[in-house]
């Protein structure tokens, strides 16, 4: 069956594979969901680790029709002597991965169509349950936290059906007193010296605390340095992270979905002891932000984001003033 006639492929959709909006790729992951069965939200989760990956490294501004790039040794094999083979028979007759996705009997690595045709073929040779998928990715990248981000961020994708998930929200309500500053990297002292990772906002004891993206709950419950905190995966690969909670959100539990704004807790000083120790610093909230390049993790100073996203509250809540309708 050539796939070039159930996309659509001509020269209309070759015309906006430059500047693809949300909704041609959501369109495009759905039609490879109907061909191969796996699920689009899978295929939109990998275009999208893969993007942020390579847009760490290279702090590209474009964002391409696809960002997915497999590998010359999986693409062809590797054991093949021709490392770019686009031969579809021998690149199977070396166990590559690459197949010809749009008719034109050239498996084509630069291709964007044979390349998410052959990423679905790859992810569904288990099988299509997430477990299945899931070995799959594991397989193909050789990293735990990979195939969790990748798992984590479908889910953010399936619950939204929605691919442009790029809103933020700042932490605290405008309407209630805080105050912070730049604190990443002061000194901390309590259970051993080390760096501050975060930005601490001070407010009273229950003002609520939200949610700042679009995120799937991978941790929430005690930490003896951070008490009742809350760990977010967004899905540009950023790890939010609130700590010293007075409380979390009625019904909140790991596996949840949610959106800017959701309240998903309030502020207090639980911490620096067993489960609920408290009351050893003025109640604040701890916010960090934590960011994984494809090998590691590591924390990144949140307090240019957070005055970014009050000064858009702000002009949202006068603009919302302005014109109330």
């Amino acid at each position: 069956m050539i796939l070039t006639t159930l996309l659509g492929i001509n020269d209309q959709y070759v015309a906006f594979a430059h500047q693809p909006t949300s909704t041609d790729k959501k369109h495009l992951f759905e039609t490879m969901e109907t061909l191969t069965q796996v699920p689009w939200y899978y295929l939109a989760a990998v275009d999208q680790f893969e993007y942020n990956i390579r847009n760490i490294q290279t702090k590209e501004k474009k964002k391409p029709l696809l960002s997915i790039q497999i590998p010359p040794q999986w693409w062809a094999g590797a054991m093949n002597p021709n490392s770019k083979d686009t031969s579809p028979v021998t690149i199977q007759l070396f166990q590559g991965i690459g197949r010809d996705g749009d008719g034109d009997k050239k498996a084509d690595p630069t291709n964007p169509m044979d390349v998410l045709y052959s990423l679905s073929h790859f992810l569904v040779q288990q099988g299509t349950s997430e477990d299945a998928i899931r070995e799959q990715l594991w397989k193909y990248y050789q990293h735990p936290t990979t195939v969790d981000i990748i798992a984590h961020m479908a889910e953010i994708f399936r619950q939204t059906t929605k691919l442009d998930l790029d809103e933020k929200r700042f932490p605290i309500p405008l309407q209630y007193n805080y105050t912070y500053r730049s604190t990443w990297g002061d000194r901390r002292g309590w259970g051993g010296l080390r760096m501050h990772e975060g930005t601490d906002i001070f407010a009273s004891y229950g003002t609520p605390v939200l949610s700042t993206c679009y995120g799937y709950i991978e941790l929430i419950g005690w930490n003896r340095y951070g008490g009742w905190r809350i760990g977010i995966r967004d899905v540009n690969n950023n790890y939010h992270y609130y700590a010293h909670l007075n409380g979390f959100r009625n019904g909140l539990k790991k596996g949840m979905v949610v959106k800017p704004g959701d309240v998903i807790g309030s502020v207090g000083s639980s911490g620096y002891g067993p489960p609920g120790t408290a009351g050893k610093f003025p109640p604040h909230l701890h916010y960090g932000i934590y960011r994984f390049n494809g090998k590691q993790t590591y924390s990144i100073d949140p307090f240019v984001s957070l005055r970014k996203w009050e000064q858009e509250a702000k002009k949202l809540r006068k603009d919302t003033k302005r014109n109330p309708s």
